[in-house]
């Protein structure tokens, strides 16, 4: 009965003279999950956009963050049940699946 509350991720690319900056935070709400993606190009506005998925969509699916935390757990008990696959949500905020 894991459920991701908040994550928050974070990337910065030094690239002279054009750094770039990408932030994507995931907050769940009583309906769903709020998805804002806010990317920053050299000394340019930061471009934000948000998006929701509502609980049905949610249903059983994984953030990058707890797919993480997953496969340590997995890793410590020293097992990987064959063809294991969950939906999930990746960096992006796009729907896809995890593969193990």
């Amino acid at each position: 009965q894991l459920e991701t509350l908040e994550q928050e991720e974070q990337e910065c690319l030094e690239l002279t003279p054009h750094p770039t900056e990408k932030r994507t935070h995931f907050v769940s709400h009583e309906y769903g999950m709020t998805v804002t993606r806010t990317l920053q190009e050299g000394g340019a506005e930061p471009q934000c956009h948000s998006f929701s998925y509502g609980r049905a969509r949610l249903r059983a699916r994984l953030l990058e963050g707890a797919s993480l935390l997953l496969l340590r757990v997995l890793a410590r008990r020293r097992t990987m049940p064959p063809g294991l696959v969950f939906p999930a949500i990746n960096s992006e905020g796009d729907l896809c699946t995890f593969s193990y």
